[in-house]
């Protein structure tokens, strides 16, 4: 089963030890704001229901990681929110099969 995000949208790379990184990055009002920190919410819970326990240092043994970041103009009329997931190329198949990601 997909689910689909509606502020998400992945970026995929891999480094040269197998590990995959998504990279999604979403610039909106503040008022939408809290809808892109659901779709986030959303991407961590699976990742840590799927694979329990197992957030960390990919090169100590974890699954793994993610890095989440939100910055906002001094002018508040963009909120912008970066989410990095990386993991195993189990992880990384897992992730793309839940969320239709290509």
């Amino acid at each position: 089963m997909t689910t689909e995000l509606r502020y998400l949208d992945f970026d995929y790379s891999e480094d040269t030890e197998g590990h995959g990184t998504f990279d999604a990055m979403a610039s909106t009002s503040p008022d939408k704001t809290p809808e892109v920190r659901a779709d986030v919410a959303q991407v961590l819970a699976w990742a840590e229901a799927a694979f329990p326990d197992a957030c960390g240092a990919l090169d100590e043994g974890a699954a793994w990681d993610f890095d989440l970041q939100e910055s906002s103009e001094d002018d508040p009329r963009y909120d912008t929110v970066t989410l990095s997931i990386s993991g195993t190329a189990d992880f990384c198949a897992a992730l793309r099969e839940r969320f239709g990601i290509d």
